[in-house]
């Protein structure tokens, strides 16, 4: 019997659907679709228009190989380069069959904002033939306004340990809990993206008296593929019952272990009876 028409050939090797996904086999994202860091995305390619070979008795055979890579706005590969391949054999019953991959990556935690694109490659082994397609995601991320060097961004006073929003005006009472929260950024990168950075606090009356320190409040080191693009950091502060009232400054101290760098940042809270 033979197969030359169970698989009518394409006028070239396509893309039949490429989607995104929430979960795999999910429905098909919109392109409005907002993924947020730290988010899992699960990618699809189904494919038309490939060539088969005679492989035994009634079947043909089809061989693909694929590649796909995730990059941010600037082009930077947000992920190693996923490929595989996809050798199955088909029969005459198939005749509807699409050859489709799979891939799923996690959004990294810390991304900025913007457009993110996926490029895919496929190659027809039996055909000689081959294609590119893409598609973009959007990540909506956390604002840290970049730099050069090393810089304490978003510092922001909080009323409990949950980030809620930021005080305004920033005013505690005696006995309270001071809580604050900043980002570093513009650290220095060492081998695989490593970084470490590490912060302290001094709060200095309004004459610039300082009245209490804790120089190593808090460490932090990583590495990842993926550049980690700031730091978050926590902080708190107990007030004593017969702190005087008074306009105060909440002095952060941050260092860079690996470019050797610091850096501070300042804020301002008042203290009322």
């Amino acid at each position: 019997m033979l197969l030359a028409g169970a698989f009518p050939a394409a006028a070239a090797l396509s893309v039949e659907r490429i989607a995104l996904h929430q979960f795999e086999d999910g429905p098909v994202l919109p392109e409005t679709h907002m993924f947020l860091p730290g988010e899992p995305i699960f990618f699809s390619c189904r494919l038309t228009g490939f060539q088969t070979e005679t492989a035994k008795e009634e079947q043909k055979s089809v061989k693909l190989s694929w590649k796909v890579q995730v990059t941010d706005p600037a082009g930077a590969a947000l992920a190693r380069e996923a490929s595989g391949t996809i050798a199955d054999l088909v029969s005459a019953m198939d005749r509807n069959w699409l050859p489709k991959f799979l891939h799923n990556f996690t959004v990294p935690p810390f991304v900025a904002s913007g457009t993110y694109h996926i490029q895919a490659s496929v190659k027809d082994e039996v055909g000689k033939t081959q294609l590119e397609s893409s598609v973009d995601f959007a990540v909506r991320g956390h604002a840290v306004e970049p730099s050069a060097t090393l810089a304490g961004r978003n510092l922001h006073f909080l009323r409990t340990e949950s980030d809620g929003p930021p005080l305004d005006p920033v005013v505690y009472h005696p006995g309270e809990t001071l809580w604050a929260r900043f980002d570093m950024t513009g650290y220095k990168f060492g081998e695989k993206n490593r970084y470490s950075v590490e912060y302290g606090l001094a709060v200095l009356r309004e004459s610039g008296e300082q009245v209490f320190a804790q120089p190593a409040a808090a460490a932090d080191a990583n590495e990842a593929f993926y550049p980690q693009r700031y730091v978050p950091g926590a902080l708190s502060l107990q007030l004593n019952a017969d702190v005087p009232a008074g306009t105060y400054t909440l002095l952060v101290t941050m260092a860079d272990k690996i470019g050797g760098q610091m850096a501070e940042v300042r804020g301002n809270f008042r203290i009322e009876k």
